[in-house]
C-alpha cells in the first residue's frame, strides 16, 4: 500500500500495526476491515493473519510490524501522518513496550506531525503516563454518538499537544458534548453499502459548538454509497479547520 492518503485531513498513513476488532456501533461498517479482506486476497504480506470472525475478519487479525517502524525516518519531506489507519494503537493486543517503540519514532522525527485515533480511550488513559509525549503528536478519540462521550473524558487526561475528536461516522446527536481541553473536531457521515444516514443538524450543532469555543472544525463528508458521493459542503461552504502545524 502507498503511504499517501486520500483522507482529507491528513497527508500520509503509517501502519506499524494492522488489524483490529469491533468494539462499538461505529465499527459496524469499518472500511479498514473491508480493505484488509481485499488486500489478503491480493497476497499483501501485512494482511495474511485473520481475526476472530465474531469481531474482526480475514486479513484483519492484530499484527505488529516492527520493520515498518523505520518508515517515517526514510521520508525526505515533512508530512502530516495518520498513525494506524488500519488498526488501533491502543488495542489490548498491542504491548505497551511496542507503543513506546512507536512513540520513540515519532519523537525522533519532529519534522512530521502525527495523528493517532483510538476507540479504546480507557486504555489510552491508563498507559498515557508510561509514554513520553512529543509535541508533534496529536491524540484523538472516535465518538460516534452520545453513548461514547466517556471517551472524551478519558482523552482530557492525556498530555498530548493537541487532543482531537473524530465524530465519524456520526450516528447520533452529541448535544451534551463538552469541548474543554479539546483542540480540534472532525465530523463526517458513514459511507459504503448500507450506510446509516446523518442528520445535518447533528453536524451543525458540533460546528456551532466549535465556533463558540474557538476550536477548528473539519467537515469531512456527508457519506453515501462512496465517501465522496454527497460531497463535503455544509451550508454552502467547506469547513477545513485544523490546528496550526509546526514550522515545516
Amino acid at each position: 500500500m502507498s503511504d499517501k492518503s486520500s483522507i482529507e485531513w491528513t497527508e500520509a498513513t503509517w501502519n506499524p500495526v494492522t488489524g483490529c476488532d469491533r468494539v462499538s456501533t461505529g465499527c459496524d461498517r469499518c472500511y479498514a476491515m473491508v480493505l484488509a479482506k481485499r488486500l489478503k486476497s491480493m497476497g499483501a504480506e501485512k494482511y495474511q493473519q485473520d481475526g476472530d470472525p465474531r469481531t474482526s475478519g480475514p486479513g484483519f487479525g492484530v499484527t505488529l510490524h516492527p520493520r515498518a517502524l523505520d518508515v517515517p525516518r526514510r521520508w525526505r519531506t515533512s508530512r502530516v501522518v495518520f498513525v494506524n489507519s488500519m488498526s488501533d494503537l491502543f488495542h489490548a493486543r498491542v504491548p505497551v513496550g511496542y507503543i513506546r517503540d512507536v512513540f520513540d519514532v515519532m519523537r525522533e522525527t519532529p519534522q512530521h506531525t502525527y495523528q493517532i485515533l483510538t476507540k479504546r480511550a480507557l486504555r489510552l488513559r491508563r498507559v498515557a503516563d508510561q509514554l513520553e509525549w512529543p509535541t508533534n503528536v496529536w491524540m484523538g478519540v472516535s465518538v460516534e454518538n452520545a453513548d461514547h462521550l466517556d471517551r472524551v473524558e478519558h482523552l482530557r487526561e492525556v498530555p498530548a499537544a493537541v487532543r482531537f475528536l473524530s465524530c465519524e461516522p456520526l450516528l447520533g446527536p452529541l448535544d451534551s458534548l463538552v469541548l474543554d481541553g479539546i483542540g480540534w473536531v472532525i465530523a463526517g457521515g458513514e459511507s459504503g453499502i448500507g450506510h446509516r444516514p446523518m442528520d445535518p443538524n447533528w453536524v451543525r450543532n458540533i460546528r456551532d459548538a466549535c465556533g463558540g469555543a474557538g476550536i477548528p472544525f473539519f467537515f469531512k463528508q456527508w457519506g453515501g454509497r462512496t465517501p465522496k458521493a454527497m460531497g463535503r459542503e455544509l451550508d454552502g461552504r467547506l469547513w477545513d479547520g485544523m490546528p496550526q502545524l509546526a514550522a515545516r
